[in-house]
Order: structure tokens, then C-alpha cells, then sequence
């Protein structure tokens, strides 16, 4: 049972794959838990490359992760091939939340539920700034929601 909870969204506005590496393998003979993180970013750095962005220039400002929840609810093993959904939303003056639901591609069956906080970040002044307008826009637009 989970201790933790992540209510996850219906809805997802980007879809990638990437197949599990054999130096992602533990000693269980599956994933890793320190690889559900690596995959999470490959796969939201594929999110921001389709919106013609980067993890340091979202309209000018940068991002950073200022938190991590994952929930693990199957295994996957080297080879499979996995099915990363993205949504963000629950967007604040500062940042937003990052959903992401793995499954593995030829079974539909899910293996992690992930979240992650991120804020926007002025690299250069080394403080936090307020979320471009137009990221917002742009994925309000695509998923519908406000």
C-alpha cells in the first residue's frame, strides 16, 4: 500500500517511449528506483524540446525541481519498452507540477506514478522568478484546463 498519494490527472498532453537499459537493471532484476528519476527527466527534457524549450530557457527563465514523489506500482525489466505521459498543471505564481504516468508499451500495464514540483529560476541573479505567462498559456491552450 502506498504511503504516499498522487491524485493523477486524466488527461496528457505529451506521450514518449524509451526502452529500459540493461545499466538500469538492480540486482532485483528489474528497474532500479534511481532510474524511474533519470527516465523522468529524459522524458520531460523530450516535454519542453516539443514546446521549443530547455530546462534553462523557458521564455527566458530556467527550472528546477523542488520536489519528487513516485509511486511504484509494477515492475519492468530490461528490454521493455515504456510509455511516459506527461501533464503539467496546478500552476502557482512561481511554478507548476510536472505528472507522469509510465506504463509499459505492450501490456498498458502501469509502472509508476510520478509527480514533480518545479519553479522558474533566473540562473544568472540566482532567485526564483514568477512563471512566463506564455509557458502557461501555451499549455492551458493545449490541455484545456485553466
Amino acid at each position: 500500500m502506498a504511503r504516499i498519494k498522487i491524485e493523477m490527472p486524466d488527461n496528457y498532453s505529451f506521450t514518449t517511449t524509451l526502452t529500459v537499459r540493461i545499466n538500469d537493471i538492480n540486482y532485483g532484476g528489474h528497474l532500479g528506483n534511481e532510474a524511474v528519476l533519470a527516465y523522468i527527466q529524459e522524458a520531460r527534457m523530450r516535454f519542453l524540446h516539443y514546446y521549443h524549450y530547455t530546462e534553462l530557457d523557458v521564455e527566458g527563465s530556467g527550472i528546477i525541481m523542488t520536489d519528487s514523489a513516485i509511486i511504484y506500482r509494477g515492475e519492468c525489466f530490461y528490454a521493455d519498452i515504456l510509455q511516459i505521459d506527461i501533464c503539467v498543471k496546478d500552476f502557482n505564481k512561481y511554478g507548476c507540477d510536472f505528472y507522469y504516468l509510465i506504463s509499459n508499451k505492450k501490456t498498458a500495464v502501469e509502472i509508476v506514478h510520478a509527480k514533480t514540483g518545479i519553479v522558474f529560476f533566473d540562473y544568472q541573479a540566482r532567485k526564483i522568478t514568477e512563471v512566463p505567462n506564455e509557458f502557461k498559456l501555451a499549455l492551458e491552450r493545449e490541455t484545456g484546463q485553466k
